[in-house]
Order: C-alpha cells, then structure tokens, then sequence
C-alpha cells in the first residue's frame, strides 16, 4: 500500500526531467544554443503569427480558367484532327463544358467520330501507382452533329494536377523574397495556404501570387488599323490586348505566339545604360534562342508585342535580328515593379488564376504586443490558481503545484517536441489547462476526506481514494478531449493550435495528477506518518451540507426553459453579432502614427470610398481603432479592393497592425465547418456517455448540454459581442467542461444509487451533489481565476473567447445541478435497475467461484 517500487519512481521522474530537458531550449536564443553541445536538443516552440506578425493568406485556384484552357484545347484539337483526315466540317465552337462541330459531308460523319475518338482515350494518372480517367466523351445526337464534352473526373485531375504545380511556383516566388520559413501547403481540392512569418508588406507578397505570369511574344498585326478592328472584327488569326499605360493603349496581335515565358533560364532586374531606367533583361534557353533568332530574322522592321497576362507591357520595332538569344523589357518600370516582374519571370507562370479568399496579417509590433499580454496573462493566472490551492489545501495545496508546474513543463515539451505552432488561442489553452489541472487533484483530496470520515486510516483513504478517483477523472477528461480532438480536424490555423494544446494538456494532467501527485503522498505519508487529514485542508466547511436542490428544480428549471426559449427566439430574429469569419467582409486594426485615433474622421474618410457600411470603434488604447467593412458584392476580388482602397486612404496617418478579409467562399465554408464540428462533437461525447451510463444519464447529459450551448448563444444575443471562430472553440470547450461536471456529478449519483436502497431519487441526487459540492465550487474557481486573469489582461483579441468561457463555466456549474439532477428524476430514473445489475454480477462471480 503506497509503495512505489524504483523502477516506478525511476520512471515518473525521467518523465520528468525528459520534459525539463525538452522545454529548456525555449529559454534560450538559438546564437546561445548554437554555443551549447551538440547533445542538448534544438526544438523550440514554433510562434504562430499572430504572435511573431506576418501574412496568413489562402488562395483559391479559379477551376473556371482550367475550363476555359481545356475547352479551347479540345477545340484546337478537334480542328487539327479533322483537318488532318480531310474532312470537312463548320460550327466548331466550344461554350460551358461542351465542344460542338457539325461534319459538312454526311457520309463521312462516322469517319470523323472514328477520328476524333483519339481524344476520347483514358489518359493515365497518378504516375507509378497507376489508374485512369476519361477526360472527353463524345456522342452524336444527330444530323452530322459531333458533340464532345469535358468529364468532372477529367476536371477535377486537371484541378488537382494545377493546385500541384502553383505550389510549386508559388513556393518559388515566396522564396524569392527572402522571407524565413514560409509554411505552403495544400488544403481541400482547390485552394493553397501561404503563411509566411515577420513579412512587412503583405500588399506585394498579394501582387506576386495574384499574377498567372505568362509571358508570349506576339507579332502586331498590321493587316488593318486597330480602331478599325475595334469598331468592326479583328482578323480571325488576330486579337485586340491593351497596354499597362494610362490611359490603356489598344494593339492589334496575333493570336499564334512566336515564343513563350517557358523557354526563359533567367530575368533580372537592370538599369538601361541609356536611359538610366529601370528595366527586366532575359535569357532564352538554347531552344527558345534559336526561335526567338528565327521570328525577329524574319520580320525586321515590323513590332512585336511583349505580352504579360494579356496585357501589352511594350512593343518595339524589330530593328535588326536578335540571335544572342537575350533581351530587355521596359515599360515605365519602378525599381520595386522591375524586381517582382523578374521575379514572376524566374519563378514561372501559374496554370491558373489564384484569388486571395482569405487574408490575416499581424503586424510585428502587434505580435509583440500579444505575446506580452499572453505571458502576463499566464503568470497571472498560474499564481492566482497556486495562492487558491495553498489557501484551500495546504500541504496537499503544495503537491498539487508541484504537479501542476510539472504539467506545464510537460505541455510546453511536447509541443517542442511536435514542432507545434504555438498561438494566442494556444497560450489560452494552457491557461484553461492550469484552471482545469486542478480538477483531478481535488477530486482525489475530497475523496480521500470523504474515506477518512467514513471511517478508514489515513493509509488506506489515500490509497482507496486514488483507485476510486481515477475512473471519474478518466470519464470527465475524455470528454473534453473529444471536443479538442474534433476542434483539432475541424478547427484551422489559431483555432487548431488552441485544441493541440488543450488535448496534450488533458494528456498530462491525467499522468500528473496520478502518477506524480500519487508518489509525493506516497513520500510525504512515509516521511510525516501522519494519523489524519492536515489541518491545512481547509474544505471541511463542504462536509455535511444538505442542501435541498431538487427542492428547487422545477422553479429552476421552468426558468431555465424559459430563457432558453427566449434566447433561441433573440438567435431566430435579432441574430448575433456575426463576425466576418461567418458572414464575410474586413477587419483592420489601426493605430495612430501621432497622438488619438480619430474615429469621426475614418468613418467620413471612409464612408467617401463607397465600400458600403463601415464601422470605426476604439479598441484598447486611445491611438489604436478597429475598421469593419461589410462583404463586398464583387466577391472576392472586391474584398481586396476595399481592402487596397482603405489602405491608400488611411496609411499616411496610421500603422495597419491587423488585418483579416475573408471572402464569401471561406465563410460559408466556416459556417458549415462549425455547424459539423459542434454537432459531431456533441454526437461523439454523448455516444461515450451513452455507452458508459444508462440511457437515462445519456438523455440528462444531451438536455444539459443543449442547454448550456443555446444558453451561451443567448448571452452571445444580449451583449452584441462578436461571434467569431474562436467562439465556436470556446463553445466545444463548453461542452467540454460542462459534461466533465455532469460526469463527476452522474458518476456519484451512480455509486449511491447502487450503496443506498431505499433512498428517494430526489434524496439521493442531493446527497450526491452535496457530496461533491467542494470539487464543483473548488474547480469552477480554480478556473474561473485563470481565465479571469486571462480575460483582463490577455488582449482585446481574444477577450471573445474568455467571455465566452466565464461564461460557460457558471453556465455548465448551474446545468450539472439544476439541469441534469431534474432530468433523471423527470424520466423516472429507478434505483432498481442498478441493484439488479449489481446482483447479476454478483450471481456471475459466485458461478465463476
């Protein structure tokens, strides 16, 4: 009893000296750590960018322009083929996803099918793993009529395939600017995440990956005056492309390229040794010099057009052949606009147009800020939670901070260990970890007085007490993992790292509160040999309590009904203040470059630039403001043009600390990716309770939850505060931490039902709630101090989310008594069915005897 063989000790201590060693790194700069032995780990907690600053900016690959390109390539094909087999036809024309050619000659229609069916062959994907997929299927309806349709399965490898190649040219361009560890990767079919941290000017980042790039060489046709081709119709072969200058010049080209940007080994920004102006000299490879040789011996004398994109960036006249196979551009250049068109030239051309649908930026000085506000919120926090043990436990208040301090190290290694990002929303998880931590701890310190008083030695409560706690603290931590879990594959960039913390913070609570916290009583018992409780457990004023809640419950829960019905009323016709994670638009912080923010003056300022409504409220101190736009019609190409449009109105007078757009395509996006994940977490925790309770539990914990998730949308209503995507987490969290207390209420309901027999349901629900009365007023306190601290002095952009959050906490604290007790006795829970189990069991062991 109470022993810990060596190996065991030896175990738990490595454990946590490993995680000492791991977390250590982090106190040092890495010009210190490269001075350290090689053996001392290099794994430091990555800073999210909302903390570092930097561009968080998803883009979105137009699947319409992989339409466009495949529709005129089976055009060109079909006209090549039947060109090819001399035959001929008239209508080639391709619109939506179909390509149509009607076959002049009758009897030579199954000759054409039989021709064009080469463009109908599977094409082979996915390298050495093999497979196909049909990209072109053709049917004749009749009347000479040959159609040919582009397949779905056809454009979505297209899609797929293009997505795979921008990364790489993106990856390219990112590079090019010199930023440090840019984060580029995939996400769903169609859209790519860029993420590149301490960048200044996210505004040319944006003009880099917005631009496909494709770079031709047009001859200019001469054939006709292009006002003439403007007016009437330009030649077949010809088309009609403007220049870069303002106002635009109109040049009549000719479609067919004399060379493309594909055949260029290099670009680089120079200045002309003439006219001292900025310009892009380039380099063909051996192929594309011998065509580039070719086209101009060709035309001297006539010009050319260099074309960027279908604009017409300059076209000289061939004045003699050019066979060195280089050149220059000059187009009214700057030296910055010089340097990123040789840097889209370098990197390539996109197959496809990205569009920003989502952009967050932070600037440097407001990561700064964070991170202050993070650590002062946390240091807070932690002391408040160690005073509140020390003043309530004492001695065993000593253990349970040595145990948490070993969490806390424990967390900050696993997460260097990973290579975790780390993120305001994640400091806040740790923050909630250490109100939380404590749970276990009390849970197993009232046990072990409730042992004592029943009348079992000091040895034997510890241990008892231990064993018997450890299946409610299981059940309670489980169900918050599952909404961390769920938060985690549903969640994305701040919100994800806020549920990695949360989860390997549940992880090691459990290994610390029963294993740590087991050995220092089994130490502190063997040192002290004590003969009861310390009269530094100051909870006592907890025991023998009998309080009448069911006395209560149908008053408390009429109410409760009522403001739930009020609020699902207040959610159906006010609605809350959604922010534009789910209904789109812009959010700009700002600050003063001298003296107050004038908010009178950006809203007038603004309000001239016709972005529809726009909103300018202080936000912290009196020099910063906060800008709202509304959702731009446009979509979002609109999005960034208020954007831009805001900038060059406002950045004269102010510094952009923060910004976030979110474009109509990722709110709803958003929107149903919330709506999934509370609704699979809710089905997952209760389908564990379900499974570890009688149905009767399920049903009580279902009503409780649902209560506690309208309640605090209700509350979301009636203040008007933002409802953004970290709510949604906060919201999870909720649901978490309410059914960790409904659990650790239902588990002891569940142990009395089966010890007192004769007991009156409503009787036994009081005594069960009084009897754990200490672990429900003691954890909501715990945690209500480390969120307190956290909603005080964590920053105004999270102070959404620790609102919801204390609120939450009193909200899941009156719904684990007054909601959940009620339910069972409403749905005749009978302590009949418990006693028959524990007889059945008792037939089965005496059989098995």
């Amino acid at each position: 009893m109470l022993h810990f063989s060596r190996w065991k000790t030896l175990l738990i201590w490595g454990l946590v000296a490993l995680a000492v060693v791991l977390a250590l790194p982090n106190a040092f700069s890495d010009e210190q750590l490269d001075a350290m032995p090689s053996w001392v780990p290099r794994h430091k907690l990555t800073l999210g960018l909302d903390l570092q600053g930097g561009s968080h900016i998803m883009l979105k690959l137009e699947r319409q322009d992989i339409v466009k390109e495949r529709l005129e390539t089976v055009v060109g094909d079909v006209r090549q083929t039947l060109r090819d087999a001399g035959i001929r036809y008239t209508g080639l024309s391709g619109v939506g996803q179909q390509v149509q050619v009607r076959i002049t000659d009758t009897d030579k229609v199954q000759a054409a099918a039989d021709a064009l069916n080469t463009l109908t062959q599977p094409v082979s994907v996915g390298g050495l793993t093999g497979g196909t997929v049909v990209e072109v299927t053709l049917e004749q309806p009749g009347d000479g009529t040959i159609r040919l349709a582009l397949t779905e399965e056809g454009l979505d490898y297209r899609v797929s395939s293009a997505v795979t190649q921008s990364m790489e040219v993106v990856r390219r361009r990112v590079d090019e600017l010199g930023t440090t560890e840019p984060l580029i990767q995939r996400q769903g079919n169609d859209r790519i995440i860029v993420q590149v941290p301490g960048l200044t000017d996210p505004q040319r980042l944006k003009d880099l990956l917005n631009q496909t790039a494709k770079l031709t060489f047009h001859m200019v046709d001469t054939s006709m005056p292009v006002s003439e081709a403007m007016n009437n119709r330009p030649p077949p072969q010809s088309q009609v492309l403007y220049s870069t200058d303002d106002p635009a010049v109109p040049y009549l080209v000719e479609r067919n390229a004399l060379i493309s940007g594909e055949n260029l080994v290099d670009a680089q920004a120079v200045f002309d040794q003439r006219s001292n102006e900025p310009v892009v000299s380039f380099r063909f490879d051996t192929r594309g010099s011998q065509r580039f040789a070719q086209a101009t011996q060709q035309n001297v004398g006539r010009p050319f057009a260099i074309v960027l994109d279908d604009q017409v960036i300059s076209a000289p006249v061939i004045r003699e052949p050019i066979i060195g196979g280089s050149g220059q551009i000059s187009g009214n250049f700057t030296i910055e606009g010089a340097n990123d068109l040789a840097v889209l030239l370098r990197a390539g051309a996109l197959p496809a147009t990205l569009t920003v649908v989502e952009e967050r930026t932070v600037g440097p000085g407001l990561g700064q800020d964070s991170i202050n506000a993070g650590v002062t919120a946390s240091v807070i926090g932690a002391i408040a939670v160690v005073v509140f043990m020390l003043a309530f436990y004492g001695t065993f208040g000593v253990m349970a901070n040595i145990a948490l301090a070993a969490n806390i190290v424990m967390i900050i290694a696993c997460l260097s260990l990973i290579g975790s990002t780390l993120t305001l929303p994640g400091i806040a998880g740790i923050v909630l970890t250490m109100g939380m931590a404590v749970d276990s701890n009390v849970l197993i310190y009232e046990r072990i007085r409730e042992e004592v008083r029943g009348g079992r030695k000091l040895v034997e409560a510890i241990d008892i007490g231990f064993k018997k706690a450890f299946a409610t603290i299981f059940d309670a931590n489980l169900t918050t993992l599952i909404a961390a879990v769920v938060l985690f594959f549903l969640g994305s960039g701040p919100v994800r790292g806020f549920a990695v913390t949360l989860s390997i913070g549940i992880i090691t609570t459990l290994f610390t509160a029963y294993t740590l916290t087991f050995w220092l009583m089994a130490v502190w018992y063997r040192w002290k040999r004590p003969k009861g409780i310390p009269t530094s457990v100051r909870t006592g004023f907890f025991d023998n309590r009998n309080i009448r809640f069911m006395a209560m419950r149908k008053i408390n829960f009429g109410v409760a009904i009522a403001i739930s019905i009020a609020s699902v009323i207040g959610f159906a016709t006010l609605g809350m203040n959604l922010g534009i994670d789910f209904k789109g638009g812009s959010i700009i912080e700002v600050q003063a470059r001298d003296g107050t923010a004038d908010l009178s003056d950006i809203r007038e300022r603004l309000s001239m630039l016709n972005l529809g409504e726009v909103q300018a409220q202080g936000f912290g101190d009196e020099s910063s403001a906060l800008i709202r736009l509304q959702a731009q019609d446009g979509g979002e190409n609109a999005e960034q043009s208020a954007l831009s449009k805001v900038r060059g109105e406002l950045e004269a007078d102010y510094d952009f600390r923060r910004v976030e757009v979110v474009g109509p395509a990722v709110s709803s996006d958003l929107t149903f990716t919330a709506t999934v994940g509370v609704a699979v977490a809710l089905f997952g925790i209760l389908l564990y309770i379900w499974f570890r309770f009688e149905w009767q539990f399920a049903v009580g914990a279902i009503i409780a939850t649902l209560h506690d998730v309208i309640f605090t949308l209700g509350l979301f209503v009636l203040t008007g505060i933002e409802f953004n995507l970290t709510s949604i987490a906060a919201i999870l969290t909720i649901i978490g931490y309410s059914l960790n207390d409904t659990v650790v209420v239902y588990d002891r309901m569940r142990e009395n039902l089966r010890r007192y027999k004769k007991m009156p349901l409503d009787i036994m629900i009081d005594t069960s709630i009084n009897q754990t009365l200490s672990r429900t007023v003691l954890t909501a306190g715990s945690t209500i101090l480390a969120l307190g601290a956290l909603y005080m002095f964590g920053g105004e952009v999270i102070s959404s989310f620790t609102f919801a959050m204390l609120a939450g906490v009193l909200i899941g604290t009156f719904s684990s008594i007054y909601i959940a007790g009620p339910v069972l006795i409403a749905f005749n829970l009978r302590p009949e069915t418990f006693q028959q189990d524990e007889a059945e069991a008792g037939k089965g062991a005496k059989a098995g005897v």
